[in-house]
């Protein structure tokens, strides 16, 4: 049986840098397509940043038709102005992919992690390393941003794989999960 197959498109959002990860999923194939990232650290007009990081999501969009966009939810931090920055580029990155017809899902740095390592709190050096065994990529980014991205993109893919077989449902929960398939569930 031929599985569709479908792009997912990750962005982790910044001002001084901006880490963009797509895939394929094929059934259980994963493809990494592209990881990279913007410096729109470099311009120093803060309007022109946002419309780079709208440009290039809008540009990476045209160029793969994504059918899925997530992007990490911003991490409270003590500076407000970062925070605001950081809220801004969110901003634009998302309304790029809402002006291209996608949903937008948005995860937070600990469910990325945890979704990717096992582990909420791993360092960005885990997520990498474990993104290189299950996407079969040798690449060492110099800016770990770009596999921060990939791995909103992964975390994705494993957060759909919760709907429920047969029925196009998603579980809502563990719980949910056991309760329409008590079939598989082992004792």
């Amino acid at each position: 049986m031929q599985h569709k197959s479908r792009i997912i498109l990750g962005i982790d959002p910044g001002t001084i840098i901006m880490g963009y990860g797509l895939i394929k999923v094929q059934g259980n194939h994963i493809t990494l397509l592209e990881m990279g990232v913007l410096q729109p650290g470099k311009v120093k007009d803060g309007y022109k940043k946002l419309q780079l990081i709208f440009d290039t999501v809008s540009g990476l969009i045209t160029r793969y038709k994504p059918d899925c966009f997530a992007i990490e939810a911003p991490f409270f931090g003590k500076n407000v102005q970062s925070m605001l920055k950081l809220g801004r580029a969110q901003g634009v990155a998302i309304a790029a992919a809402m002006r291209h017809g996608l949903e937008v899902t948005e995860y937070s740095p600990k469910k990325v992690k945890q979704s990717i390592t096992g582990n909420g709190n791993a360092a960005k050096e885990q997520v990498m390393r474990m993104l290189q065994q299950i996407l079969a990529f040798q690449e060492n980014p110099k800016y770990l941003d770009a596999t921060d991205a990939l791995a909103v993109a992964v975390c994705h893919h494993f957060q759909q794989k919760t709907i429920i077989p047969g029925t196009g449902t998603r579980a809502k929960g563990w719980e949910d999960f056991i309760a329409k398939n008590p079939g598989r569930v082992r004792k």
